[in-house]
């Protein structure tokens, strides 16, 4: 009797979420260097799905804090803001309570180091 052999496919079917949402309160400075970003505030850092949620992600954290877009790339899903630590956590907090009750994103807690 011939053995069958099963064959499996997978995808990536992303769906809606925002997968970390971290601060580092005080970077060293040749992590500033190595991302090519000026200055010695805090760095956030939030990665999304789809990644075009990027755009609403940086719109919103910009408006609710004061907070510059360190880097923004809407086919990665990535998104790093700079600022004041207190300015960095109300930004990625915003983020999320947005992403969560308007449209019903599944979120990440912030964490820190």
């Amino acid at each position: 009797m011939e053995e069958q052999k099963m064959r499996v496919i997978q995808e990536y079917v992303p769906g809606k979420q925002l997968t970390l949402a971290h601060v580092i309160a005080s970077p060293d400075p040749s992590l500033y260097a190595k991302l090519g970003l000026e200055g010695r505030s805090a760095i956030g850092i939030l990665t999304l799905t789809p990644t075009e949620t990027a755009i609403i992600a940086a719109d919103v954290a910009t408006k609710a804090a004061d907070v510059g877009i360190g880097y923004l790339d809407r086919f990665t899903g990535s998104l790093v803001l700079t600022g004041e630590v207190a300015a960095v956590e109300m930004a990625i907090a915003a983020v999320n309570a947005f992403l969560l009750e308007k449209l019903k994103f599944a979120t990440a807690p912030v964490t820190r180091s």
